[in-house]
This record gives C-alpha cells, sequence and structure tokens, in this order.
C-alpha cells in the first residue's frame, strides 16, 4: 500500500513540474511570482489537507521548527525552479530537481539512519545519475547553472527535512499536520514578503494564473503528505529512487505535448531510469 502511494505521488510530481513550467511562461520566472505561486498554491493545498485531517488541531514546537525549515527551502526551491526553466526544458529540469531529491535523502539513510546498503540501491542509483549525466549540455545551460544547483540542493533538502522528522523522537504531530503547518508558513511568508512588492495588473491572466497554482498546490501538498506517510514504512534509500526515476519518466512523458520535445539521448535517460527501477525490485 505504501508503495503505491508512492506511485501516486510520483505522478502528481510530474504534473507540478508541468504547471509550474505554465505558470512561469504565462507571469514571468520573477521573484514576485514564485512568492504569488507559493501563497496562491499554499492557501489552496490547505484547503485540502485540512479536509483530509478532519479539521481536527495538531501542534508541538519540534514541527512548527521543521515545518519552517521546509517552508523556506520550499519558497527558495520554487523561485529557482521557476530560472532554471527559462533555460531548459521540462525533462533536463526534472532531472536536476528528482537527482537532488534522490542523492541527499538516499545517503542520509544509509549514513545516518542505519539503512541497508544494498547492490539494488546501488545499480538503481547508478542507473539514474547516468540518465542525467548522458542529457546534461553544461555549455548550452552554463546560464542558468547557479539555478540547477540551487534545484538539486534544495529539492534534496525537502526530503531530508521529512526523513528528520519521521524519524525524530521528539514530540510532533501526524504526518497530515506536519504537511498543514508546513502550507500555511508557506502562504505566511510568501504573503509578507509579497506586501513589499508593488501590486500589478493581472487583467485577463488572474483566473488563469490562480487556477494553475491552485491546482499545482493542492498536487503538491498532498504528493508530499503522501510521502511522509509512506516514508515512516519504507527506507528513504529505496522511496526516493523511486520517485526520482520516476518523475523523470512521468514529466518526459508530459514534455512529449509541449513545445520543448524531448531529445533522442534524453528518451535513452528515461529508459535508463526504468531499467534502475527494475533492478531496484529485481536483485
Amino acid at each position: 500500500m505504501y508503495y503505491f502511494l508512492v506511485v501516486i505521488s510520483v505522478v502528481m510530481f510530474g504534473g507540478c513540474f508541468a504547471l509550474n513550467d505554465c505558470y512561469r511562461k504565462l507571469r514571468s520566472s520573477s521573484i514576485k511570482s514564485s512568492l504569488e505561486s507559493s501563497f496562491i498554491g499554499s492557501l489552496a493545498g490547505l484547503v485540502m489537507l485540512f479536509l483530509i485531517s478532519g479539521f481536527k488541531f495538531e501542534a508541538t514546537p519540534f514541527t512548527i521548527i521543521m515545518a519552517t525549515f521546509a517552508a523556506l527551502i520550499g519558497i527558495a526551491f520554487l523561485f529557482c525552479s521557476f530560472k532554471a526553466l527559462d533555460s531548459a526544458n521540462l525533462s533536463l529540469y526534472s532531472l536536476f530537481s528528482m537527482l537532488g531529491g534522490m542523492v541527499l535523502p538516499f545517503f542520509q539513510g544509509i549514513l545516518f539512519y542505519g539503512e541497508k546498503f544494498t547492490v539494488a540501491k546501488l545499480c538503481c542509483v547508478l542507473f539514474i545519475i547516468g540518465s542525467l549525466m548522458l542529457t546534461v549540455n553544461f555549455k548550452k545551460s552554463k546560464n542558468g547553472l547557479p539555478y540547477y544547483i540551487g534545484v538539486f540542493v534544495l529539492n534534496g533538502m525537502s526530503g531530508v527535512l521529512s526523513k528528520i522528522f519521521t524519524s525524530s523522537g521528539y514530540a510532533k504531530t501526524s504526518a497530515d499536520w506536519y504537511s498543514i503547518w508546513i502550507a500555511i508558513l508557506t502562504a505566511v511568508i510568501s504573503g509578507v514578503l509579497l506586501l513589499f512588492y508593488k501590486k500589478d495588473k493581472c487583467g485577463d491572466q488572474l483566473i488563469k494564473a490562480v487556477s494553475i497554482s491552485s491546482i499545482n498546490g493542492i498536487l503538491n501538498r498532498v504528493a508530499n503528505f503522501l510521502l511522509v506517510v509512506a516514508l515512516v514504512h519504507i527506507d528513504a534509500s529505496v522511496q526516493y529512487p523511486l520517485i526520482t526515476g520516476g518523475v523523470i519518466i512521468v514529466s518526459t512523458i508530459v514534455s512529449l505535448f509541449s513545445k520543448n520535445k524531448p531529445t533522442k539521448k534524453e528518451l535513452v535517460s528515461v529508459a535508463l531510469s526504468f531499467i534502475g527501477l527494475v533492478l531496484l525490485f529485481v536483485l
């Protein structure tokens, strides 16, 4: 059942990548646009998470501290995502994002939480890393390299914080209220920062922008909630390679229907990711 939750999250994250790209094209890749998207998406996701939790209330100091860090990382990640998508297509961006989301929690689980280092895990990670190196063209993407690095590190830190939260012995809330606090604090932080920017007229873009951010926020918040639930039962060194390989596949399929079509090398990289996932469960 918990692997099924991860699979659902993978599909949701693939949709999030596409929606981020749509919002960036509609509203630009500025800091203000990323804050707007964070604010609207967090409010929409918050409503969905309240429905999931049954409107009960939970809070502990440890949860709020961890949620604050997660909110700041999420806002910074969205800004770097918008900037990275200015100079890379969707499948290339997803490779940087999901490789970071895999590598940091993978080694965190093995080095600090006693998770087993197996041949299957090693082969899976190597195949997924190989899929990244096959498609990266640093000369072509050098202008966006700082943002690619930001996407890599920040997405990885999100998984690291989730592992710390689920494994910690400190008094903490349930997974749904950890996710709710992240959404609340993200909305508060991004909302306060938006007060320092002048209002501009969205015109016909307003309904589209709100709709895209709302759907994106719901998918992102629910997907991350499902991952926190699954992380209690699945090793981080298994869960995050599964997410990474899966999202690479899903986002590339999505990019087939966009203007920036994946290249042959990128399609081969998807095949390598798929092989890595198969080896994770066969070996």
